[in-house]
């Protein structure tokens, strides 16, 4: 049987789930903006030391994750790849890295939404160990990182495309 979830969780839910993959007003979410594009168009970096689109989607799911971790209480260290934040994405890497790469960015997705689905109302507001803001900022926010990329991977495929 299907549970209803309180109305303020299900608009979090909704509101990551359009900066994520679903039909949003804004244009494309995170997910729309890397949609169809050659390993070339992900390794581009507009000059020397800039990240690459590739770079954008897992630092996507770090953060993410970090999200999850910190509604969950769960310690550090279980991100499936070495490192923090960004992660170096370069030439000879192929196409079943970058779909590796998804499935992580999906599977965590997947479990951050979990996680949220599992909180009540009065956890919104309270703040989690290892934040400094609440839970609904950290939720909020996360929507607004996936959104905030997509546009720059829209504004670093047009760069590049410019420049062929």
């Amino acid at each position: 049987m299907k549970t209803t979830l309180p109305f303020e969780i299900a608009g979090l839910l909704d509101l990551l789930d359009q900066a994520y993959e679903k039909k949003a007003w804004h244009g494309p979410n995170l997910k729309g903006s890397i949609r169809g594009l050659a390993i070339e168009e992900l390794l581009w970096r507009p000059a020397p030391g800039r990240h690459n689109i590739w770079e954008l989607v897992v630092h996507a799911a770090y953060w993410k994750y970090t999200v999850w971790r910190r509604l969950t209480g769960e310690r550090r260290g279980s991100f499936p790849l070495k490192g923090s934040n960004w992660f170096p994405r370069a030439q000879g890497l192929d196409e079943a890295a970058w779909r590796a790469d998804l499935r992580i960015l999906d599977e965590i997705h997947r479990n951050l939404r979990e996680a949220i689905a599992r909180l009540t109302p009065a956890d919104l507001p309270r703040v989690a160990r290892g934040s400094k803001v609440s839970n609904v900022q950290i939720i909020t926010g996360i929507a607004q990182h996936d959104v905030y990329h997509a546009g720059q991977i829209q504004l670093l495929k047009r760069l590049n495309r410019a420049g062929r």
